[in-house]
């Protein structure tokens, strides 16, 4: 089996977490990388076969000499991907989505090889919506993604993670009740600048009502200094870092998460059933982040605001209103714990195996 997961730690992360359940279960998995920077730490305890086929996306406002660039790119990377595959074609590939999946799963099509799709968002990626067209199954984390592959059957998987998280998750239990109202604050692994400025000046105004909460903060590297300070300043109960090695520590001692939009966001607030305030990242593709956001809010298990009406002044407001809002946070809780499902490798994992076999069978 082939699994095409380069790109970004959003579609690494759970093509690894999948290719480990199918390699549990027997099977032989070659990754399909596109040499990014961030693959190199992300696979270093990988010890199977991988190719590296560099390649590029399509963004928003490129100029026309990039726009053939890099279709020459994907183009190169198809030719590339079907030399290597037509020597020893695997029963399946699993596609893990953007401009990674497109020259392996090119190839795959024209060498007769079964296609599985994974979206992880509920807008697909202009790679996912392009290949499904010919693939032989779709496998998705947000039911609302069927309203945007309309004439496609969707299988809802949910998302894979990886088994560490899974652990801690275990590990850590239930938040004990009572204490500082605790709010984590956290942009993403580059951290968020307009949250951080946001949140340090909503702290000031907090600090000078006398408001008794704590705040866990992951600032990124370049605000971590900064910020810190203005806690300090506010005399406000603070841990800030740039980033942390165990965010499921930092899930299970808050009470409400202020965060980005992500796939992978989303999915860990729903394993962790923490209630988040989501600021969709504005320039996000196809708006995919304003789309999840609105998914989870629809459902009751999270409130949303853009960051254009983001203010310290309403936020302020807004935190104060939970913190005395202990029921309503209760009712969010349960919302996510229906969505919380940590079964979504090996879910992803039958749906490849179910692929490869059907493929198997009527080649026989």
């Amino acid at each position: 089996m082939h699994l095409a997961c380069g790109g970004t730690g959003g579609h690494i992360f759970p093509g690894l977490a999948t290719a480990a359940v199918l390699r549990n279960r027997g099977h032989a998995v070659t990754l399909w990388l596109a040499g990014k920077d961030v693959e190199a730490s992300a696979v270093r305890g990988w010890d199977g076969p991988v190719h590296t086929v560099p390649a590029e996306g399509f963004t928003a406002g490129l100029p026309g000499w990039r726009v053939v660039r890099t279709s020459l790119s994907l183009l190169r990377a198809s030719r590339t991907c079907h030399r290597v595959m037509a020597k020893e074609p695997p029963d399946v590939l699993l596609a893990m989505g953007s401009y990674a999946s497109v020259g392996p799963a090119r190839a795959a099509f024209k060498l007769d090889i079964p296609v599985v799709l994974h979206e992880s968002n509920v807008i697909p990626g202009r790679a996912v919506a392009m290949l499904s067209r010919r693939a032989a199954a779709v496998a998705a984390v947000f039911e609302e993604t069927r309203y945007y592959l309309p004439r496609r059957e969707i299988t809802i998987t949910g998302m894979p993670l990886r088994q560490d998280l899974i652990d801690r998750r275990a590990a850590h239990g239930e938040r004990a009740p009572g204490g500082l109202f605790t709010v984590l604050v956290t942009g993403g692994s580059r951290g968020a600048r307009r949250l951080n400025e946001t949140v340090t000046e909503t702290v000031r105004m907090l600090g000078r009502d006398g408001r008794a909460m704590r705040f866990l903060h992951l600032t990124g590297t370049a605000d971590e200094a900064r910020v810190r300070s203005a806690y300090e300043a506010a005399g406000v109960a603070h841990e800030v870092h740039a980033f942390s090695h165990d965010i499921a520590s930092m899930y299970r001692q808050a009470d409400l998460a202020i965060c980005r939009s992500g796939a992978a966001t989303c999915t860990e607030l729903m394993i962790f059933a923490l209630p988040a305030l989501l600021v969709p990242y504005p320039f996000a593709a196809r708006n995919h982040q304003f789309a999840n956001a609105k998914a989870m809010a629809k459902h009751g298990a999270a409130d949303m605001v853009e960051e254009k009406d983001l203010d310290c002044g309403w936020l302020a407001e807004y935190l104060t209103g939970m913190m005395k809002a202990r029921p309503r946070l209760g009712r969010m809780r349960t919302a996510l714990s229906r969505g919380g499902r940590t079964d979504g490798a090996e879910a992803l994992a039958n749906l490849v195996e179910q692929v490869a076999h059907e493929h198997v069978s009527e080649s026989a």
